[in-house]
């Protein structure tokens, strides 16, 4: 094991020191909950494990314990059941559950320092789960690990200060994805027709007729996957050959060509079914109902069974697109399952869709708008996706490693 790790700050020189975490900091316990001790108002909220992730409802409390159960502003605090990690308490005064350990350092560990040592420790426990799913973490564990940090309280805070930084743009960029994912979400609802209505909410300047509302099979032309004894199998599928695409290859409305099966020209010339062109919108019928992406990397291909490929006429085929990816399609997807024990549409029940559409130049103008959104959805996701590589390689090369 290296006893200093690969990047440093100027200055700073010498191998770090090994501590066990119980010497350095203290966890304790929050506190157990029977079910009638949870209410729903109250005087303190009750922050379990699943507050800090995507469950935004709570419980709360009117009881008064020590001290010691209480998490207020700026606390350290370790979830330690399901999802696991280190966390700094942002917000009022809350009784915090049984599976959360509040952390209180010496004067030995710098507060920032600390959340980077508990998130690079984690870090190497997802990797050394041998196979296993579930990690498992306990107290007296947590407390008899032996970590390396440097002596140098000033040190700890510049490599603290440095990835809490790297933190902070991570989720300023993944605020500024997910913002406007919810606003294309809206606009989605906003600027096509909705029940029934015969113009949208939100229109561009200039527009003023009624929206016709046909159905899909008037503007298109639809290709099932091959379903004949011709059917590719594995033994069919090369390394390098013509895309045959499945459900799980649709990925934020594009094709992913990484995970995509190729096969041979012979045997894509000797299947009856879709062949791809540059624009089409290939739909899924099977599994994850509705589940598409638009034809826009790539000039020819074919679909599983499971599939269908729409291809636009005498309509903005990326308009298309987005009326198949809003609560139009989706109203009109339930309408017409046709109720098997999986998931279940044909492709001429689809083409029995309902749509609404108006003049070929607005629809151009609604499908760059959103192209615009997406493109937008991209850039933030690629800069965000960019920091979480960086903070990767800052916290293996700021931290001594193993081996």
């Amino acid at each position: 094991m290296a006893d200093a790790p690969n990047i440093r700050f100027k200055g700073f020189t010498g191998d770090w020191e090994q501590r066990k975490l119980g010497e350095i900091a203290t966890f304790i316990n929050g506190r157990a909950y029977s079910q009638d001790e949870l209410l729903s108002s109250g005087k303190y909220k009750v922050l379990r494990v699943g507050n800090f992730y995507t469950n935004g409802s709570w419980y709360y409390s009117d009881m008064e314990l020590e001290d010691k159960y209480y998490a207020e502003e700026g606390d350290l605090l370790y979830t330690w059941s399901a999802s696991f990690g280190p966390h700094i308490w942002r917000g009022e005064k809350v009784i915090y559950h049984y599976h959360i350990w509040k952390v209180e350092l010496s004067e030995y560990i710098e507060k920032r320092f600390a959340v980077q040592l508990l998130v690079q420790d984690n870090v190497a426990i997802q990797s050394d789960k041998n196979g296993s799913t579930m990690v498992h973490i306990t107290k007296a564990g947590m407390e008899e690990k032996t970590v390396l940090l440097p002596s140098n309280i000033e040190e700890q805070s510049k490599i603290g200060a440095c990835l809490d930084t790297l933190d902070h743009l991570i989720t300023f960029y993944q605020c500024k994805c997910n913002n406007t994912k919810e606003l294309k979400k809206y606009m989605l609802k906003k600027m096509f027709p909705q029940n029934g209505k015969s113009t949208p909410e939100i229109r561009f300047a200039g527009f003023t007729t009624d929206w016709d509302q046909r159905k899909l099979k008037d503007y298109c032309e639809m290709y099932n996957g091959d379903r004949s004894a011709k059917y590719p199998n594995a033994s069919d599928m090369v390394e390098k050959g013509i895309p045959f695409i499945n459900a799980g290859d649709l990925e934020n409305g594009s094709v992913n060509l990484r995970t995509c099966n190729k096969i041979s020209r012979e045997k894509y010339n000797d299947l009856g079914g879709a062949k791809l062109q540059r624009g089409d919108i290939v739909y899924c019928l099977r599994g994850t109902l509705g589940k598409n992406a638009i034809i826009d990397v790539f000039n020819e291909g074919t679909v599983a069974s499971s599939l269908v490929a729409i291809r636009p006429r005498n309509i903005d085929g990326k308009y298309l697109y987005y009326i198949l990816n809003s609560d139009i399609e989706y109203c009109q997807r339930v309408v017409h399952d046709e109720g098997a024990a999986q998931p279940n549409l044909s492709a001429k029940s689809v083409s029995e869709f309902v749509i609404p559409v108006p003049s070929m130049e607005e629809q151009e103008k609604i499908s760059l708008y959103f192209t615009n959104i997406d493109h937008l959805i991209a850039l933030h996701q690629r800069k965000c996706d960019q920091l979480k590589e960086v903070k990767k390689f800052m916290l293996r090369n700021m931290f001594p490693q193993k081996g």
